[in-house]
């Protein structure tokens, strides 16, 4: 839907920042198992502090908590990462339980012409990801 009324916002792109209790351990899976890249490391005194990643035109940063809100935390509930790509959904899923990913929910065609899968990552985040279903 497009509102080109005046004084209406528009979005050009969407980058989304995550909390993560091990920044070591959400990296490894985002890059390792998901297949993100790595588009910046971001040290402070001398340890990881954050991470930068990029999946196509896709924005991740991967923030370390610092344990001011408590440890024990919940992070992720109510919250899911919707990510659209035009690469085959079943192959990118392969890919993923090959690399020791597993899923929310496995490939699977959606009444609305998609075809998604779904997987949560260390913190509990869940992400969603879809392609227009093969014609």
């Amino acid at each position: 839907m497009t509102n080109d009324a005046s004084g209406t916002f528009r979005g050009t792109a969407l980058t989304a920042s995550l909390t993560v209790k091990d920044v070591h351990a959400s990296l490894a899976w985002y890059r390792d198992v998901v297949g993100f890249g790595v588009d910046r490391m971001i040290e402070r005194e001398g340890a990881l502090r954050a991470v930068a990643l990029a999946a196509g035109s896709v924005r991740l940063l991967l923030n370390q908590d610092d344990g001011a809100k408590g440890w024990d935390r919940v992070k992720g509930l109510g919250f899911s990462l919707q990510i659209t790509t035009d690469q085959d959904i079943d192959a990118l899923a392969m890919g993923i339980r090959e690399r020791g990913g597993s899923f929310e929910t496995e490939p699977k065609d959606m009444p609305w012409g998609s075809r998604i899968f779904r997987l949560r990552d260390p913190d509990g985040f869940l992400l969603t990801i879809s392609s227009p279903r093969p014609s």
